[in-house]
């Protein structure tokens, strides 16, 4: 942020609550009732991981709870522990074999009796030692205390109603993520969850010239820290070039 301040960058910290792309220059609507014109726009706004919405769960949040396996999987309170993993897709069977790793004991919590993950992730999740499935169950509550943080879950079968107990120190929510796009009003091609679609894949350009779109907003299978931040640098990169091009100085 420092850096870009000394380059003339004005950071302003409102939310862009509505937009307006269907002419140059742009308009934009902040939470402050602020009205801004430009003639290129780099959204960045990210996707936000689903949770359970559990009252539990967002207590202890950063405390065991997460939604990222790459970046929370190593600390040292998840090393040699059983681990919870909650959902039943690719990314859910991602963040699973990646825990085994470090963990003694991968427990895969589902709501169905199969896996919708995709054959050969499926098959490779289930067939690891560490990892035990649990078909036909949700995560109904999450344990813990102020001192240690999360220490375990209750989990309830959905069909016998039956609920156990699992100590452990960490539960990670693999239920997909859901793209921060409302505000744009569908003037954006996206696909059926929201994500941008970007009119060349090599690039960050969108289907309106002057729109740009970088990070996880457009990108529904990296969700990393560093390959948002390498399109953040290319969005930067189309958007000068394409001012450049338009004589707007």
């Amino acid at each position: 942020r420092e850096q870009a301040e000394r380059y003339g960058t004005r950071i302003m910290t409102e939310d862009v609550v509505s937009t307006e792309l269907k002419q140059s220059p742009f308009t934009l609507h902040d939470s402050a009732g602020q009205v801004i014109r430009t003639h290129a726009v780099i959204i960045a706004t990210g996707a936000s991981a689903n949770y359970l919405g559990l009252e539990s769960e967002s207590k202890y949040k950063n405390m065991g709870v997460s939604a990222c396996a790459v970046c929370d999987g190593a600390l040292p309170r998840f090393r040699n522990q059983p681990l919870i993993v909650v959902g039943g897709g690719d990314s859910a069977c991602e963040e699973g074999s990646y825990l085994t790793k470090f963990a003694s004991r991968v427990y895969l919590v589902h709501r169905r009796d199969k896996l919708r993950a995709s054959p050969v992730m499926a098959d490779r999740i289930l067939s690891h030692t560490k990892v035990k499935p649990i078909w036909d169950s949700a995560v109904v509550e999450v344990m813990g205390n102020d001192e240690k943080g999360m220490t375990g879950v209750v989990i309830q079968n959905l069909k016998t109603r039956e609920a156990r107990t699992i100590e452990s120190p960490g539960m990670f929510v693999a239920i997909g993520h859901t793209p921060n796009t409302k505000f744009l009003n569908g003037q954006l091609r996206t696909d059926d969850k929201g994500f941008i679609i970007l009119a060349d894949p090599a690039r960050t350009t969108t289907d309106i010239p002057g729109v740009y779109a970088a990070g996880d907003v457009a990108d529904p299978i990296y969700k990393q820290a560093i390959t948002a931040a390498g399109s953040g640098c290319k969005a930067a990169l189309d958007a000068e070039r394409w001012l450049a091009s338009s004589g707007i100085h």
